[in-house]
């Protein structure tokens, strides 16, 4: 794990989050955007938690130098503030995840985990973000799905509690199901929409019009 914050007393709190945690070492830390790439590549990191609001080279440029230079390395935005502005860019950019800097360390590490494993994490209060801000700036963009994108009514059903936030074990006890029920149901589905994690799912989701946040 790599972060990238300017500020060091946040990099020596997540640290301390992430050290804490089983199977997890903070490998490489950066004070900015600028050097953010390097310190990813020397150190060979999985992850790199990435703060979006940086005085020189911000998150976003962050992030694409990063996955320019290390596609393989799973990149989550980290940010005190979730708005449209922020959300949607770094997204699109390639990464992974988006989570409030006041997450619990709990939800720090578990999205660390999801994204590491490829499935990509975003705190609840994100998820509502995204939806409705490429609901409203996307209006014009929203299509209907083809024959091979549409989703059975389980799969539409797992879609809406994920664009709620919950988790996979979340989602289970909602339907009644087993755990590995929906993994197997979100599989099918990133293969309809060649999405490549809950992330991009939840963003097709929405230009399918299929979620939505009031």
């Amino acid at each position: 794990m790599v972060i990238v914050d300017d500020d060091s007393l946040v990099r020596r709190a997540l640290g301390a989050y992430i050290t804490a945690a089983d199977g997890m070492r903070v490998v490489g830390e950066a004070e900015d955007g600028d050097v953010a790439a390097d310190v990813v590549v020397r150190s060979a990191a999985d992850v790199a938690l990435v703060d979006l609001r940086m005085p020189h080279v911000g998150g976003l440029e962050a992030t694409i130098a990063i996955l320019s230079s290390s596609p393989a390395t799973k990149v989550i935005g980290i940010t005190t503030m979730a708005t449209a502005e922020a959300v949607i860019p770094v997204l699109r950019a390639g990464a992974a995840g988006y989570l409030l800097k006041d997450s619990s360390p709990d939800e720090i590490t578990d999205a660390i985990r999801a994204v590491h494993r490829g499935t990509g994490a975003l705190s609840p209060a994100v998820s509502g973000q995204l939806i409705r801000a490429l609901q409203t700036a996307e209006t014009g963009a929203l299509r209907l799905p083809t024959e091979s994108e549409k989703l059975s009514a389980r799969e539409a059903e797992i879609v809406r509690y994920l664009a709620a936030g919950q988790s996979n074990g979340e989602i289970a006890r909602s339907m009644h199901v087993s755990e590995g029920t929906v993994k197997a149901h979100l599989s099918n589905i990133m293969l309809k929409w060649n999405a490549r994690d809950r992330v991009q799912v939840l963003i097709t989701a929405a230009r399918f019009g299929l979620v939505s946040f009031r």
